[in-house]
């Protein structure tokens, strides 16, 4: 009652995201690149994966990474306001009910143990939950993990970014073997952290990987 929830987007009182601020949200439609999910002419393959696509099966993204989706990120991921995983998770189960990507299990992109216990919580995990109860798919918090602590990535050109997630993740156990994983992080930038993680996977005997996040830089 003192503090109520306000619009990250209008600040309107009564939700963390109102349906007028929900509605200008530009979300991806086709056709798209059939790899990374960017808009392209045709649905072809767009130059940057004609050059070098991601070692990835394909990865969608919800919406782009500006206005009320870009505030409502950050708000989750700096400010602690954890109930805006409600209403972002409900905009990714309706993607993937449109779309319906591949996908026997859920996994979270994880943060390093360091970062984790800064934070408190995995904001990927946070909307990975949301997604599983919506879409009905076990989400495996525990199935990847960052051996390696990185430096962040918002200010590394493209090959930085590939660079300094090498290695940074490992899967510890055969469980995923076989199986079709979607992985879930916040928001899709080059792909590099998206490729590392399904690399680490692909060690251990996953047979697709497909990774669906909440937004996308333009």
């Amino acid at each position: 009652m003192l503090f109520p929830p306000r619009c990250v987007g209008c600040r309107q009182v009564g939700s963390w995201l109102c349906p007028e601020c929900r509605n200008t949200i530009e979300l991806l439609s086709p056709p798209l690149c059939p790899r990374c999910g960017i808009p392209t002419p045709g649905g072809k393959l767009c130059p940057r994966c004609q050059r070098a696509a991601l070692q990835i099966d394909g990865a969608r993204s919800v919406a782009f990474f500006d206005g009320p989706v870009r505030e409502a990120i950050h708000r989750l991921k700096y400010s602690n306001v954890r109930d805006l995983a409600v209403p972002l998770g409900e905009m990714m189960v309706s993607y993937w009910q449109d779309v319906r990507l591949p996908a026997e299990v859920i996994v979270p992109v994880p943060l390093h143990t360091r970062r984790l216990r800064e934070r408190g919580y995995n904001q990927a995990a946070l909307l990975a939950r949301e997604l599983g109860r919506g879409v009905g798919l076990p989400v495996l918090e525990d199935a990847l993990v960052r051996v390696r602590e990185t430096s962040p990535q918002v200010d590394l050109n493209a090959e930085e970014r590939k660079e300094n997630v090498r290695g940074a993740f490992h899967c510890p156990a055969d469980q995923l073997a076989d199986k079709d994983v979607l992985l879930i992080d916040d928001v899709y930038t080059t792909g590099a952290t998206l490729e590392a993680c399904s690399l680490a996977l692909r060690q251990r005997g996953v047979r697709t990987v497909w990774a669906l996040t909440l937004a996308r830089a333009r």
